[in-house]
């Protein structure tokens, strides 16, 4: 057995996980962000200890914990370097968590623990993988020859932070036109309310009452029922995130490239159009082509990714 966490800036998601992926039993808790690491990480081990209890194993059956944290990681001292979401500043994950269980500890990036999740999930036999997730922000994760690609200093595969549109919107790293302020389902939220402020009479609107507010659902769902201004929204965001699949295509040409993240749920509405522009427009016109594939972990990739990842590197 191993313990996954998934720690978020909301909340804290633990599971029991056996070596082959399946969660045996979860439970998660508020982060309450606002607290320093060490309460944090004491909740983390409380859940951790809450989940084994009530699934009638015990920790004696746990060979090592996996933890996926937002922020800049350093994977080989178990410390999260800086992560402004979590008011975290070289904080000893690994370290605190330690002082609960004598159990290796392994801290990954949360985007990279789910790729590593959905590749074991949907793409194990790859020789590369990679991971795109669109939430709050736009993930990402690379998986070569079946280990997490961090680059030399830890800070490797953040993909939302690539351009796509020169001197375009500020993004919150400092730098303008990435490709998360044109993909994430914050940006498709934003593009969202501009089209209904911009035609008062779409569907859009009507939504947005009913519901007190437009959520990354609500182009996809108008769009469904006629509504040209939310199909033009839906159109206009798809197009962004193919434009960022695609740059990730030409650089690795993995053999798979996984989509996930809430948004990733509209399936085909989504996945289809982006698969015709890679087709069009990819560099590689005459080799075997990348499969681009729709997550299936959905909001358990971080729980599952972090603890897999955990079991390989106490191998």
């Amino acid at each position: 057995m191993y313990i996954g966490i998934d720690l978020g800036g909301t909340n804290i998601a633990v599971g029991l996980v056996d070596e082959d992926g399946k969660i045996i039993k979860k439970d998660s808790a508020p982060t309450r962000r606002e607290r320093g690491y060490e309460e944090i990480v004491r909740d983390m081990a409380s859940l951790a200890r809450c989940v084994t209890r009530e699934s009638g194993h015990s920790m004696s059956e746990v060979k090592a914990i996996g933890i996926g944290s937002p922020g800049t990681v350093d994977n080989s001292r178990g410390m999260v370097v800086y992560a402004n979401n979590l008011k975290m500043d070289h904080a000893p994950i690994a370290a605190e968590m330690r002082k609960y269980f004598d159990l290796p500890v392994n801290l990954e990036n949360d985007a990279n623990a789910a790729a590593y999740g959905e590749y074991i999930a949907t793409g194990k036999n790859a020789s590369s993988f990679v991971f795109m997730t669109l939430g709050t922000g736009v993930g990402g994760g690379i998986i070569l020859d079946g280990k997490i690609y961090r680059g030399f200093n830890g800070a490797g595969a953040e993909i939302g932070h690539t351009t796509i549109v020169m001197g375009g919107k500020k993004c919150s790293c400092g730098r303008r036109g990435c490709l998360e302020m044109y993909a994430s389902v914050t940006a498709l939220k934003a593009l969202t309310e501009e089209s209904r402020k911009r035609y008062p009479r779409s569907l859009i609107n009507d939504w947005a009452r009913r519901r007190g507010h437009v959520s990354g659902r609500t182009a996809f769902e108008c769009a469904k029922e006629g509504d040209e201004a939310a199909r033009l929204v839906k159109e206009q965001y798809i197009r962004s995130v193919a434009v960022g699949v695609c740059n990730m295509i030409n650089i690795f040409q993995p053999e798979i490239f996984v989509i996930g993240g809430g948004i990733s749920r509209e399936g085909d509405e989504l996945l289809v159009p982006i698969r015709e522009y890679v087709d069009k427009n990819d560099y590689n016109k005459h080799m075997p082509k990348t499969e681009i594939r729709i997550a299936k972990l959905y909001n358990d990739a971080g729980i599952v990714g972090a603890a897999l990842a955990a079991k390989r590197e106490d191998k």
